[in-house]
């Protein structure tokens, strides 16, 4: 049995090769950039309104007041989408724009609605009646102020979000490289699972698969069942992951028959392959008896996760969830922190990974309670979770007000805090 660190570092160099397609924009939601991204152009194109008003040249006003106000002659209304040429504006004339329409030259500043008197009357409006010193672009976004030609939109191995996508669609970029998602391929073990809706009582209803499939859905890989081995099945599981290596499938997952009951067959299968960067066992709860290979001179990879539902899960959070993070080039997720409620006491060899929900204290600061029911068994603690307490090997006790470190329960924290 190795500490998680250790087991961490053989991931890190284990992995497989991960292709890199390209895909319109629109489609790109929830992939990992392949590259760095950057702007064509500049964003907005040129100067332009960010109100409606009426655009002036700030010179014009220069000596108004209230005692010398100046009237203004409206020559036209220009609209976002329109054509803002125009030939010689003269001095004291002034434009109609509306929101996001170009400022046509020498103008160069924007009075908002609001704040405009019409001569002579609102119902005829042929002037404006300016009677102050406007100061130069007001209410004008700049050409380029949001991005500017060759600036960085998203770099490689960051996730695309949907705020991407509506850069990408603002900025005219319609494809995008990313990287291909890892295929997992996922098995049930047990003569207990079952499909069923009716099952007898030493009988358990499959649910590992439908939860790691559940994820796929916002997670990186494309999910495909291999449904259930029984216990019996030791060489037709042998027989099937050779054909597997030579299959487009990434990643192997069983959960379940990894320990060291009599018919827990996975390691002695796996065991029978030419293997790399190897480890069964890693001092850690729950999980413990968790196995990964990588096949020697293939790129794919094996995970054997415990059966418990919550091993199974926080097996996948912590093991296979990195391993894919790495694969796809994204960066090393960061934990962030929060007081501990109450005091907290566990086996000094062992790392913890705890069902935990994280609030906001009145003054601000985040605080997480380790919740009861931590048995790998139980899920209703899981439910009631919005976060994993990452407590690691080393230390037996953790005292009330202690920063300790925190996982969201699915999404990397990256998705959430950075």
């Amino acid at each position: 049995m190795i500490q998680y660190k250790k087991a961490k570092k053989i991931l890190q160099n284990s992995k497989i090769n991960i292709s890199i397609q390209k895909l319109s924009t629109e489609k790109s939601l929830n992939r990992v950039s392949a590259e760095n991204v950057f702007s064509n152009v500049n964003l907005p194109a040129e100067n332009n309104t960010a109100l409606d008003g009426y655009a002036i040249n700030y010179k014009d006003t220069f000596y108004l007041n209230k005692k010398k106000r100046k009237l203004f002659k409206i020559i036209k209304t220009i609209s976002a989408g329109s054509n803002p040429k125009i030939k010689n504006i003269r001095k004291f004339q002034t434009v109609e724009v509306m929101t996001g329409s170009l400022i046509p030259k020498p103008l160069n500043t924007v009075v908002p609605i609001e704040k405009i008197k019409f001569y002579p009357n609102n119902k005829k409006r042929n002037y404006i009646l300016i009677s102050e010193k406007i100061l130069k672009y007001k209410n004008i976004r700049f050409k380029g102020s949001d991005f500017q030609k060759k600036e960085l939109i998203i770099s490689k191995g960051e996730l695309i979000k949907p705020a991407h996508i509506l850069a990408f669609k603002s900025l005219g970029i319609k494809k995008i490289k990313v990287m291909s998602k890892p295929n997992i391929l996922f098995f049930s073990t047990g003569n207990e699972i079952s499909n069923r809706n009716k099952i007898e009582n030493w009988q358990v209803r499959s649910s590992n698969s439908y939860y790691i499939k559940s994820l796929s859905k916002s997670f990186l890989f494309n999910f495909i069942d291999g449904g259930i081995l029984r216990d019996n099945n030791q060489k037709f599981f042998e027989k099937r992951l050779r054909k597997i290596l030579t299959s487009k499938v990434d990643i192997i997952i069983t959960s379940g028959a990894v320990s060291a009951g009599k018919f827990d067959f996975v390691p002695i299968v796996i065991n029978k392959f030419s293997l790399e960067g190897f480890f069964k066992g890693v001092a850690i709860r729950p999980g413990k008896p968790i196995l990964f290979a990588k096949f020697k001179n293939k790129s794919k990879s094996f995970f054997g996760l415990p059966g418990n539902p919550i091993s199974s899960a926080a097996c996948f959070r912590f093991f296979v969830y990195p391993y894919i993070s790495s694969l796809l080039n994204m960066k090393k997720e960061i934990p962030f922190k929060a007081i501990l409620k109450k005091k907290f006491k566990k086996n000094k060899n062992f790392t913890r990974f705890l069902k935990a929900r994280v609030n906001s204290t009145k003054n601000g600061n985040l605080q997480v309670e380790i919740l009861g029911g931590q048995e790998s068994f139980r899920i209703k603690s899981f439910i009631k979770s919005n976060a994993w307490a990452h407590l690691n090997s080393g230390k037996s006790y953790f005292k009330k007000g202690q920063l300790i470190e925190c996982f969201s329960p699915i999404f990397p924290n990256k998705n959430i805090f950075y």
